[in-house]
Formats: C-alpha cells, sequence, structure tokens
C-alpha cells in the first residue's frame, strides 16, 4: 500500500481508496456528504483544459471538483 497523498495529485486514469477527509468544517461535510468517505474508491475521469475542476468517478457517479477541494481528501494510490 502506498502513502497516502491528496487526491488533487491524482492523473487522469488512475484509482485510489479515500483514507481521510480534512479541511474547515463545511468543506469537511460537504465531501463526506458527496461520498468521499474512507474506504470509498474513487477514479480521477479526466481533468478539463485549463486543469480545473476534475471530473471523478465515485460511488458509480460522475462528479465534478475544484482542484482547491480535491485537495481536502486524503487517498492511497491503487
Amino acid at each position: 500500500m502506498s502513502a497516502p497523498t491528496s487526491l488533487d495529485r491524482l492523473e487522469p486514469g488512475r484509482k485510489a481508496d479515500v483514507v481521510g477527509v480534512d479541511g474547515p468544517g463545511d468543506m469537511a461535510v460537504r465531501l463526506l456528504e458527496m461520498g468521499f468517505v474512507p474506504g470509498t474508491r474513487v477514479e480521477l475521469v479526466k481533468v478539463a483544459p485549463l486543469g480545473d475542476p476534475l471530473e471523478l468517478r465515485v460511488r458509480g457517479y460522475h462528479l465534478s471538483l475544484r482542484r482547491a477541494e480535491a485537495a481536502y481528501v486524503q487517498v492511497t494510490l491503487q
């Protein structure tokens, strides 16, 4: 298993497992509500042309997340 890193460092096509969520209270709650709970598999599908936002696949659905928000999600690479 690899050392934890933040979700914003993932490369397109890579999968990772969520190990934790940091950040200000409201942001952490919002990310958890979106499905970024520990143990969840996440995949970076693609990055917008200017590098922001990121398109992610989480729990069978796609969502867009700003790179700054993705930095609060800690993951281990698969």
